[in-house]
């Protein structure tokens, strides 16, 4: 029986609050979820099924496929149940591996003893079948196997991916407060831009949202940016289904006529930077960079597109009394330069945004490592809130 073939309960495991979009994800591949919980998306697959899922998805963390479930108290009850799988049907001889945990039982006060009890079953397992010991470490560069194990109830898999899906893989230079690539896919899987129409960056920063834009709009995958995964390091991986799904990534990847991209920056090593990410993301032909200040970016006449921007928000950059004439600012834009665009703000303080005098239609949650944060949405009328609705009766 191989893995590769074989379906089993698999986690796509992502950061709180993408869960959501993750979902829309796995259904796009055409895959059912069974359960979709706050940071976790919940399917049956197959290895074979993974390797897709690693080279798609863009909000997703890593991919587990379920090994064995079991009750345990305590780490000697890790170590029995882990020693009794048949390791040497999984990892190759003179394979690496390494794992990886996460852990909440009142008997365990750091998970590097839990990882120590797997990886020792591990390794004693194939001493005695195969006479020798394979390599392990830190590093998710082979075989990961990962152990969840919370209250009684624990859980052992192999972890699919090694090195986390949420970075992408593409960005060289991080920038000053960068946000995460799964995240910033996330942002904009949640507007109601059509992919289409012009997307409009300012404050771009290190072009994270601009590059994922322009990544969504032609269907270019995160897969593509990326050598190694954890699942090739397997007994019985198969390297031709992972040149088959590259292949079929390479076809997906699709020209929008006349699609526009515009990401501006004051600073003009932030912009030389988004840039370089670009032109490792392969995207920097799609994305018209601009120094300039924020109020005065191009915002294309008529296009009916999306104004999305990431400020400061004081908890990690800026001084929050400075914060707030710039938050005004920002609706002012809005108002004056943005007119019959969808018009969005990522903010992790809500004072702030109250500043932007603009009712929003819609405030969905997301989180950036601790904080809290929003992606306030706004529809922005062309002329007079009252103008645009007496337009709609007149073409009705």
């Amino acid at each position: 029986m191989s893995l590769y073939t074989t379906k089993a309960p698999v986690t796509i495991t992502c950061n709180k609050r993408l869960a959501p979009y993750v979902e829309l994800e796995v259904l796009e591949l055409g895959f059912t979820p069974n359960e979709t919980l706050v940071t976790s998306v919940r399917l049956e697959a197959s290895i074979n099924d993974c390797i897709r899922l690693n080279l798609n998805l863009r909000c997703a963390s890593q991919v587990l496929y379920s090994l064995k479930q079991f009750e345990a108290v305590n780490a000697d009850d890790i170590y029995k149940n882990v020693v009794d799988y048949p390791w040497e049907n999984v990892i190759p001889e003179n394979g690496y591996f390494s794992v990886t945990s996460n852990v909440l039982n009142p008997t365990i006060n750091n998970n590097m003893f839990a990882n120590l009890r797997v990886k020792d079953a591990i390794v004693d397992r194939m001493r005695d079948k195969r006479g020798t010991r394979p390599s392990t470490g830190a590093e998710l560069s082979g075989a990961v196997i990962h152990l969840f194990w919370k209250n009684e109830s624990a859980e052992i898999f192999i972890d699919t991916t090694g090195d986390s899906l949420a970075r992408h893989g593409y960005r060289k230079i991080p920038g000053r407060a960068p946000m995460l690539e799964a995240l910033a896919s996330a942002t904009i899987l949640a507007t109601k831009w059509d992919r289409a129409s012009p997307f409009v960056n300012p404050m771009c920063g290190s072009g994270t949202v601009a590059i994922e834009a322009a990544l969504i709009a032609t269907d270019t995958r995160p897969g593509l940016f990326r050598l190694n995964y954890a699942f090739m390091h397997l007994i019985g991986y198969n390297e031709q289904v992972y040149h088959d799904e590259m292949e079929a990534l390479d076809k997906k990847i699709k020209e929008v006529p006349g699609l526009r991209i515009i990401a501006t920056d004051y600073s003009d090593m932030a912009i030389a930077n988004a840039r370089k990410n670009a032109i490792a993301a392969g995207v920097a032909d799609l994305i018209e960079f601009a120094i300039c200040d924020f109020r005065d970016t191009e915002v294309p006449a008529g296009g009916k597109g999306a104004m999305f921007m990431n400020p400061e928000y004081g908890e990690r950059l800026g001084n929050e009394s400075e914060l707030e004439n710039t938050y005004t600012e920002i609706g002012d834009f809005m108002k004056k330069k943005c007119g019959g665009y969808w018009g969005y703000v990522f903010t992790g303080n809500l004072d702030l945004a109250k500043k932007i005098g603009l009712k929003a239609k819609r405030r969905i949650e997301f989180y950036t490592s601790i904080i809290d944060c929003r992606l306030m949405e706004f529809e922005l009328y062309e002329g007079t809130r009252r103008m645009a609705r007496e337009e709609g009766k007149e073409g009705e």
